[in-house]
């Protein structure tokens, strides 16, 4: 099943409202319409290499409040620019709904801090990866606001507003929000990201969502500038 673009402005509308209520404000490319990005030039040529904007999947999996994720890529670098001395750092801010799912995964170059900028409580479930992909019942090592902690294979890390856990390329997580405390408001901080070939999934799901188009975009997804946004 497609992830209709209605669904998406809808999802779109309701996430504008929570990062009000969190006073976290996105910025002004975000309300783009179509045509104020079809009247820019090259000045916009970062966001669109740099994968900037919204992003909003479901993982291939045809039920976004079961396994989905909502987020926004506020600055971000590319793997090539660094050595020119680009950035190498990456910000999103996402939101977590109640029991929706952001399904086992670890990345082949990101490290990352995950943080509960507000709302309910984020749980965050963590395996270290073996050398062919697989969960390993290995101790985990992890940094939880600084302070070093270790962890069983498979164990459930609660981050209440404020608590933050870094994982490394190796660590595999998964993480949700705590049904009956709320939605989450998550912030992530890394190293340069590249969301096409960076992310493996265990159970081998697609990180882009396909899309039925059944009405017109409310603002555009960083999946959609190829379509949208001609760079003259």
């Amino acid at each position: 099943m497609l992830l209709k673009r209605s669904m998406i402005n809808r999802l779109m509308r309701e996430a504008i409202k929570f990062f009000q209520e969190q006073k976290f404000y996105l910025p002004p490319f975000a309300y783009w319409k179509l045509h104020d990005w079809q009247k820019k030039g090259e000045e916009i040529r970062e966001i669109i290499d740099n994968q900037l904007g919204w992003d909003i999947t479901d993982f291939g999996s045809g039920n976004f409040f079961m396994y989905g994720l909502l987020l926004f890529t506020i600055r971000n670098g590319t793997l090539e620019d660094i050595a020119k001395g680009g950035k190498n750092y990456c910000e999103k801010i996402m939101i977590v709904e109640e029991g929706q799912i952001t399904p086992m995964h670890h990345h082949y170059q990101k490290a990352e801090d995950i943080i509960n900028r507000g709302g309910g409580t984020l749980m965050v479930q963590i395996y270290k990866a073996t050398k062919n992909d697989k969960l390993s019942n290995a101790l985990v090592h992890v940094f939880l606001d600084g302070i070093k902690k270790t962890f069983e294979a498979g164990s459930i890390i609660e981050l209440e507003p404020g608590d933050s856990i870094t994982l490394t390329s190796e660590i595999y997580h998964k993480f949700w929000a705590k049904e009956g405390f709320g939605k989450v408001l998550v912030g992530e901080v890394s190293s340069v990201n590249d969301d096409r070939v960076d992310n493996k999934f265990l159970e081998g799901l697609d990180r882009f969502a396909e899309i039925e188009e059944d009405e017109e975009p409310l603002y555009l997804l960083y999946k959609d500038y190829k379509k949208y946004v001609h760079i003259k």
